[in-house]
């Protein structure tokens, strides 16, 4: 038999493993001499929220979960009630635990007749249910913080068989729910997966136990492979060529890797950076040559070390469990504000807004020549934090090898990424007659600096979309304005810090723009959201009237992007501690409704109270037939208090 479980669209419920969420479960009463087995899970799919990023694993749709139940060899005839409570987690944009006692009277006797409803669909589940197929040779070899997963055809195997979109899912959190899984195909049909080890997984496996998933299914009715193997050995003689994917040794991947930093150069993450250094061999032609050589040089270092330093960061952290790609810089969201409000600064000086180095020229020019050089080593630093997360030819097979690779061969290759990035400014600065091929200096320089901050401006507002996705709502608004504040500090620093201004005004423009521009950061800093922070669901009257028919409190929230009291309100109210604990301990339902576009809907409902702009706020309790409505300036007390007399 089976329990039955149909998802309203946008629902999920959870497999045996589930990652964040709980496996649905069976608790049998039987009559003595019965016993029920563990539920059979059909192949599951990977749950991903609204923003992309993997939750867990289990399944949507009208889902059947098998049990075999087996009587007693001496069960007398007659009719048997099986009773059992199942339990569940559901989850949407929230989740919600549920539970039932599901029974069923069954005929016990020598010829039983088959249920003319559910026999072949439950027969049909159970025969797609993942098993181990020999028609497929399949290999696992654990690594220190990795499990490689080779699957191959064996002569057995459909001639049509082609696997895509491969997928494994461990049974006991031995590999990491959450992390990705590269797949490289070789030319005999065959796929290797890379499988991250989780932190939280046993740590003493010597086992695989999962399912290997693929779009097509491996066979006809074979939509999972079931997959237990010892560490090291195959369920089936493996093929001639299942040796992986360093065939070609390290040396290629060196190879590949200097192309790859070579290509990274073309790279629009990496372009608007590096032009800050085509303006500096532009400033230099004509120049002493030892100075152009030793920009060149010191351009190069800034990318070596900061390539030394990254992979040194991702080596430790692999050392103690953690997972990390390449990349994982832009990963995080101060890291990618920063970046932001660098790329600005920058933007802005090219503009001329300001000057840096202005009061060098009263020190000497050996002070002046070291920060120019200083200049040259930071713009390599800046080039390689940009340049890493972008995905090159060549170049991400070098990097999933590297971290694969000993710790000696790994550095070769992110040398290799390193001189093939700085390749083409060496070259500028080892053989000074190419830089006599550029255009001599002259009033033209000025246009082309200015022309060079709109790649830069570019490259800030790209950081801005990206870090959209990682921070709620009200803080990318801050982030904007934080930049608003930064552009305006420089720009004090730059109005009295100018060429032949007094000690005075000069010290005035470097405080004030300071202030300003740290004012600006301390706005913009991302902050981790609160874990209990409210989640809100799309307003209808129909789910109005769905959450009010189970009995419950219902906050909705009129709002628009446009509407600053709406972002105040958000702020002030919504991340209160005491109105998050009243909302949960209350179990509140939320909606909101989002009138940034024209919306009829939202427009009736709002003339439907005499309203016509937002913030509107409306809180509908049980015992009202009508809900009461907030005034548009809210604070904490005013909510709780709406929501208490519910």
């Amino acid at each position: 038999m089976a329990l039955h479980l149909v998802h309203s669209p946008g629902w999920h419920t959870y497999w045996l493993n589930p990652g964040t969420g709980l496996a649905t479960s069976l608790k049998w009463t039987l009559p003595a001499g019965w016993t029920a087995s563990a539920i059979h899970w059909p192949a599951p799919m990977v749950i991903k929220d609204r923003l992309g990023t993997v939750t867990g694993n289990g399944y949507t749709g009208d889902l059947l979960l098998p049990v075999t139940l087996t009587p007693p060899a001496d069960a007398p005839a007659g009719t048997v009630k099986l009773t059992a409570a199942a339990a569940w987690l559901m989850c949407q944009n929230v989740c919600e635990p549920g539970d039932a006692t599901v029974n069923l009277d069954v005929t016990v006797g020598p010829n039983p007749a088959a249920d003319p409803t559910w026999s072949g669909p439950i027969e049909s589940t159970m025969a797609k249910l993942p098993r181990s197929d020999a028609t497929w040779e399949v290999t696992a070899v654990r690594h220190t913080n990795a499990v490689t997963l080779t699957v191959n055809p064996g002569p057995d195997a459909p001639a049509h068989a082609t696997l895509t979109g491969l997928h494994f899912f461990s049974d006991d959190n031995l590999i990491g729910y959450d992390q990705p899984q590269p797949v490289v195909a070789d030319s005999k049909g065959g796929f290797t997966l890379t499988l991250a080890v989780s932190p939280d997984g046993p740590t003493d496996e010597h086992e695989l136990h999962g399912v290997l998933t693929s779009d097509h299914g491996f066979n006809a009715d074979e939509p999972g492979l079931r997959v237990d193997l010892p560490f090291g050995n195959t369920a089936v003689a493996p093929s001639a060529d299942a040796a992986p994917v360093a065939a070609g040794g390290v040396l290629g991947f060196l190879l590949a890797g200097f192309l790859g930093g070579l290509i990274l150069n073309l790279m629009p993450c990496v372009f608007p950076v590096l032009g800050i250094k085509v303006l500096g061999f532009v400033n230099q032609a004509g120049a002493d040559r030892r100075k152009v050589v030793m920009h060149g040089v010191m351009f190069t270092s800034g990318v070596l070390l900061s390539f030394w330093a990254l992979a040194g960061i991702l080596f430790v952290l692999r050392s103690g469990g953690a997972q990390l790609g390449w990349g994982f810089q832009l990963q995080s969201p101060a890291f990618v504000f920063l970046l932001a409000i660098v790329m600005l600064v920058f933007a802005l000086n090219m503009s001329g807004v300001f000057e840096f180095g202005l009061s060098a020229t009263a020190i000497g020019g050996n002070l002046q020549s070291r920060e120019g050089l200083a200049g040259s080593f930071f713009t390599g630093i800046l080039a390689t934090l940009v340049a890493t997360p972008c995905s090159a030819p060549f170049l991400a097979p070098s990097l999933g090898a590297a971290l694969t690779l000993p710790s000696f061969e790994a550095f070769l290759v992110f040398t290799c990424i390193a001189l093939g990035l700085s390749t083409p400014y060496l070259l500028f600065s080892i053989f000074p007659a190419l830089v006599k091929f550029l255009p001599r200096p002259g009033a033209w320089m000025e246009t082309f600096k200015q022309l060079m901050a709109f790649p830069l401006y570019a490259a800030a507002g790209w950081l801005l979309w990206v870090l959209a996705g990682q921070v709620p709502e009200f803080q990318q608004l801050y982030a904007l304005f934080a930049m608003v504040l930064v552009a305006f500090g420089v720009w004090l620093y730059g109005r009295f810090h100018a060429a032949g201004a007094s000690a005075g005004r000069a010290r005035f423009g470097l405080i004030a723009g300071l202030a300003v521009g740290l004012a600006g950061l301390w706005l913009g800093w991302p902050v981790a959201p609160k874990p209990d922070a409210i989640v809100w669901t799309k307003w209808s009257p129909s789910e109005v009237a769905r959450l009010r028919a189970e009995g419950r409190i219902v906050y909705v929230d009129f709002t628009a992007r446009w509407c600053a009291t709406c972002q105040t309100n958000k702020t002030i109210v919504f991340h209160s501690d005491d109105v998050l604990r009243a909302f949960r301990n209350k179990h509140v339902a939320t909606l909101r409704g989002d009138w940034t576009s024209r919306d009829p809907a939202i427009t009736a409902e709002l003339e439907k109270y005499h309203r016509s702009a937002v913030p509107f706020n409306q809180v509908w309790v049980p015992s009202q037939p009508q809900p009461e409505l907030l005034p548009e300036v809210l604070t904490p007390g005013v909510v709780l208090k709406a929501v208490s007399s519910g």
